[in-house]
């Protein structure tokens, strides 16, 4: 671990600070070359955009340049870090955008002493980009400042840790229910964790048709007795019943979905688990139970972590890059449920085909094929571009 950190930190600082620079898309080697950069050449794009907004996309990079923002409440597994220690995240995600998909970011850190002063903010800047992606900002507060930009704004805002870790759930989760002999509508769910991303999946599983889903948080059960519901796990509630902890909920279950905290589940609540369970343990950096632990317990299981070093890695980097691309690409004005389903889909598919040489290569493999131990792709895989964007912008359009 100490040299992992201090290979963490050397990345970062040399041989320049950062992970991030601006470079041009235009020569600007000459006198004429700088009269069309700027004064006067660049009053001709100004007065078309001036004459009609939707020029911005043609003669500017709007359409390609999505701001990541956040205000650092909720840095990784990390807390309240603050907005200023929340740069190296945000320009870490500029960089998986701009390598997996094309996209160029500007990161945006925002002290903000309200929710309503950060959405201000961002509504004051918006007009820069073509789409918004938030991140890393605690509830309950990052679902009234999602909703209440996307009724500000005509174009996409998008809050990945709620809405991509959802994606890449339910991309596993076909894959993980087709391998296990079992079925969305039919299995049983148990989610810990009624957090940003437990709500946001748990809400996408069941529009993708899961009819069987009990959520637990510190506090238990959500059932409609409880009173201290907001808007975002209401929906999710239960008719009040005996099953109010988890150990209530977990027998029989087919799925458990952590995204709660370090060894939160028992072994004891794994063995009352249906034959053939799906365990995905997605606590970071570590999960609510070991691989080895969990195998070792009973041998019919599959596991999903959050983890690269363990089997089927549920990796937002498989859906934030590719949903944006395809939005840009069809000029979305918002991300639809639609499109999220499509992204999915695409990603579910995907890791059943073939894998490609390159991608053995990049991950020093012999061979991969769709089975226990991989159910949704690898990042380094380059088909991902034309298959999810490609059905995101299918899903765009057809809305």
């Amino acid at each position: 671990m100490d040299d992992l950190k201090q290979r963490a930190l050397d990345y970062h600082q040399f041989p320049i600070p950062g992970k991030l620079s601006v470079a041009s898309s235009k020569p600007c080697a000459t006198q004429d070359d700088l009269s069309l950069a700027y004064t006067p050449g660049v009053a001709e794009p100004v007065r078309e955009i001036h004459a009609d907004p939707a020029n911005a996309y043609k003669y500017t990079n709007k359409g390609n340049l999505v701001a990541v923002i956040t205000d650092g409440t909720a840095v990784l597994g990390l807390g309240n870090m603050g907005a200023l220690a929340s740069k190296p995240v945000m320009e870490g995600k500029a960089i998986l955008f701009k390598h997996f998909a094309g996209i160029d970011v500007f990161d945006i850190e925002i002290n903000a002493a309200t929710p309503d002063e950060f959405i201000q903010t961002v509504v004051n800047i918006a007009p820069t980009f073509g789409g918004i992606n938030l991140e890393d900002i605690a509830a309950p507060h990052c679902f009234y400042i999602e909703n209440e930009l996307k009724k500000c704004l005509d174009i996409p805002v998008f809050h990945d840790d709620q809405h991509g870790t959802a994606v890449i759930v339910a991309a596993a989760l076909l894959n993980a229910l087709k391998l296990q002999g079992k079925t969305l509508p039919t299995a049983k769910i148990v989610f810990l964790g009624a957090g940003a991303a437990g709500c946001s999946c748990a809400k996408l599983l069941k529009l993708m048709g899961a009819t069987n889903i009990t959520m637990v948080d510190r506090t238990g059960v959500i059932d409609t007795n409880r009173k201290d519901l907001h808007d975002n796990n209401r929906e999710l509630a239960i008719k009040p019943s005996k099953v109010k902890t988890l150990a209530d909920a977990m027998p029989r279950s087919d799925v458990f979905i952590g995204v709660s905290a370090k060894n939160a589940l028992d072994a004891s609540l794994i063995k009352s688990m249906a034959k053939n369970p799906i365990i995905f343990a997605l606590a970071n950096p570590d999960p609510e139970v070991l691989p080895s632990v969990a195998h070792a317990i009973r041998d019919d299981i599959l596991m999903a972590t959050g983890r690269s070093d363990f089997p089927n890695q549920v990796n937002n980097a498989l859906c934030f890059p590719y949903l944006f691309r395809g939005a840009l690409d069809a000029k979305a004005t918002k991300i639809t449920e639609k499109m999220k389903v499509a992204a999915a889909y695409a990603l579910s598919e995907l890791a059943r085909e073939p894998v490609p040489a390159d991608v053995l290569q990049a991950y020093n493999l012999e061979s991969l094929e769709f089975g226990r131990d991989y159910i949704i792709p690898k990042p380094f895989d380059k088909r991902l571009l034309a298959m999810v964007s490609g059905a995101v912008a299918k899903a765009a359009k057809e809305n």
